[in-house]
């Protein structure tokens, strides 16, 4: 099949490889601009960049597609059979949606209609689920609301992280896609409409997205830890600094919402509903992450103190 793929992300380019394993014609890799990055503020490739220089594939990278009329011409020359769209971090326009007569076809992080939006793979498991995947489907003009064509399911294991769930989904999503395609090619795919009375949101994330409310359930917190893992992270305050959560467990506790207790170099803190957790590794404003029992041994916090 002729194909233009769209991706900007780490998790786009399992996709993009793939498909050209698969022996798919990519005549166009469409992906963000260079962006500046790091203290030098240097331009930096996107990872489907990189990776569609390694493949010898021709790119391009328009600041903006729905109004740009050398970009509309150059996907119209190419007749491509679908479009594929991974991760590409831009609004498709209707003229797009229309051109390819298979459709643009985008692999989705979560099993529709579960979990729309820009962080699926986070909100799933800051939410507490115990099970995720993909979900191909076929763009229109809403968010994610498009026919699905092909889902599949993983399990989300109980210390999974953002980080590391990402990877093997974006793995699943590329063998899946792989058989999106060749269904397809021989029409023997069916689109489902989605129910959208069941759809649930997960929106871009935000800073404070990351803040913790000690009111909130151990376990709430301990799942929005692990969900937004590396960002925003999970954070509060401790004597008026900012204090860092990078890891915890549940504990048993008689404490108050916020509450600290450092006995027997255990870290504790109280949360809601009668529930604690066990700090394991933190971070202070402007330190170095530490362990709980360095940061019992250098800062004595009181059986009165608390965080937030």
């Amino acid at each position: 099949m002729i194909l233009i793929f769209c991706g900007t992300p780490r998790f786009a380019v399992p996709s993009l490889q793939h498909i050209v394993r698969a022996g798919h014609d990519v005549r166009l890799v469409v992906t963000q601009p260079d962006r500046p990055k790091g203290r030098g503020m240097g331009l930096a490739f996107s990872p489907v960049k990189e990776a569609a220089l390694e493949l010898n594939l021709p790119i391009t990278q328009p600041e903006k597609i729905k109004t740009n009329d050398d970009f509309r011409h150059q996907l119209t020359q190419i007749a491509p059979d679908a479009i594929i769209v991974v991760g590409y971090g831009r609004i498709i326009p209707q003229w797009m949606i229309d051109l390819p007569p298979l459709g643009n076809i985008n692999v989705h992080a979560s099993l529709l209609p579960k979990y729309r939006g820009a962080a699926p793979i986070q909100w799933a498991i800051a939410r507490g689920e115990k099970t995720t995947g993909v979900t191909t489907m076929k763009i229109d003009a809403g968010l994610d609301t498009g026919d699905m064509l092909l889902q599949a399911e993983i399990p989300i294991e109980p210390n999974d992280t953002s980080e590391t769930l990402a990877p093997r989904l974006a793995e699943l999503g590329a063998e899946l896609l792989v058989e999106t395609l060749a269904r397809l090619e021989g029409g023997v795919i069916d689109p489902v409409p989605q129910n959208h009375a069941e759809h649930t949101l997960a929106p871009i994330l935000k800073k404070e997205d990351g803040h913790i409310d000690f009111h909130r359930s151990a376990p709430e917190i301990l799942n929005r830890l692990r969900g937004f893992t590396p960002w925003p992270g999970a954070f509060t305050q401790f004597r008026r600094k900012g204090f860092v959560i990078h890891a915890a467990k549940l504990a048993e506790a008689n404490l108050n919402p916020g509450e600290l207790s450092s006995a027997n170099d255990r870290l504790l803190v109280g949360a809601g509903s009668h529930t604690a957790l066990e700090l394991l590794e933190i971070q202070l404003e402007g330190k170095k992450r530490m362990s709980a029992r360095d940061f019992i041994n250098g800062y004595h916090p009181k059986p009165s103190e608390h965080l937030g």
